[in-house]
This record gives structure tokens, C-alpha cells and sequence, in this order.
């Protein structure tokens, strides 16, 4: 029986920050399904850093399928969770069901990646409280509100959480979330 991980995100997440997971994970081995608000076309975003900007700018991303909404989703049939950037966690947060699954993976202590702005919906979720974390560096005050710990750094470890700030980190985010998946669920 293949190995799944499940990727929550939903329109206007970062383009890189779904794909790199999503094609890294498939790369190991891993059977990877993508959730959302509903089962449609899923529509990115790409977040870009350009010289005399106050922050990252926006522009259309990618398109992809979302192989499933976040109510069809049963937690025990996936050994981990990633959690994209972008502008999708600001509304996500909302939706119970998101928080239900999120909730539900830390409760069982399984491995969840979260970058950028995926920080908002392990927050509201109450998955925070008491633990080191990074994320997109404006979010720090959101960060340290939810009751954690924020390091600027590539990649923080802090038991099966792994974070990131946000794409460029990539390769220490893989390599440290990797670890830990191999560890907590190993491909036979």
C-alpha cells in the first residue's frame, strides 16, 4: 500500500510552494493528493521579489487540479500534511475543515510541513502553542501570537513540524521534512 501525504491549499497559494512539495514528494515515492475548499481548478500565484518593492509582488501562477475537498478528507489515511504560502492560508483559516485536519494530523503527531504563510492556518488550527517555528518574516507577530517561538532561519525542526520562510528555502525544507517523513513513514 503506497505511503500518502496530503497537500491543503486552495486558490492564490504560491505557485512553487505547491509544486516543488508535490513533485519532490512523488519523486521519493510518496503518493501525494492535493485538497481544497472544493474538487476543482485550482488557480496560483507567483510571488517574485523585485528591486524597490516594499514586499513580494503578484502575479498569475500555475493551474491544478485539487484531487479532493477538505471535507472528504480522512486524516488516517495520510501519514503527513504540507502546508503551502501564498494568499490562500488567509482565508483558509476560516474554514473548519481545514482546522479539523490540521488539528488532527499534530494530534497524532504526524509530520507536517508548513512555509510561508502556512503558518496562519497551523495557527488558528492551535497547532502553535509552545513550539519553534519560521515563516514568511512579516508574520512573526502572528507567529509569536499563536504562542510560538519564531527563528529567522532556512528550515526549523521542532519534533514533526518542519517550516520554512518561503520558496527560496526549498532544498533545507525538503531535506528536513524528508527526514522526518522517513523516519515517522518510511517507504517499505
Amino acid at each position: 500500500m503506497a505511503v500518502k501525504i496530503l497537500i491543503v491549499t486552495g486558490d492564490a497559494a504560491e505557485s512553487l510552494e505547491v509544486i516543488y512539495p508535490y513533485q519532490r514528494l512523488r519523486e521519493e515515492g510518496y503518493e501525494v493528493h492535493v485538497a481544497a475548499p472544493s474538487r476543482k481548478k485550482l488557480r496560483f500565484v507567483v510571488h517574485d521579489f523585485e528591486e524597490g518593492f516594499d514586499t513580494y509582488t503578484e502575479k498569475p501562477g500555475y493551474t491544478w487540479p485539487a484531487d479532493l475537498a477538505f471535507a472528504e478528507v480522512v486524516t488516517e489515511e495520510y501519514a503527513a500534511v504540507v502546508v503551502p504560502g501564498g494568499r490562500a492560508p488567509e482565508y483558509l483559516r476560516n474554514d473548519p475543515e481545514v482546522r479539523r485536519i490540521l488539528a488532527a494530523f499534530a494530534g497524532a503527531d504526524k509530520p507536517i510541513a508548513q512555509i510561508c504563510h502556512g503558518p496562519l492556518i497551523t495557527a488558528a488550527s492551535g497547532v502553535l502553542e509552545g513550539r519553534r517555528v519560521t515563516a514568511y518574516p512579516a508574520l512573526e507577530p502572528d507567529v509569536r501570537a499563536a504562542g510560538a517561538a519564531f527563528e529567522d532561519a532556512e528550515a526549523v525542526v521542532d519534533g514533526t513540524l518542519v517550516s520554512a520562510r518561503a520558496w527560496p528555502d526549498h532544498s533545507a525544507w525538503m531535506r528536513e521534512f524528508l527526514t522526518v517523513l522517513r523516519a515517522k513513514a518510511p517507504l517499505a
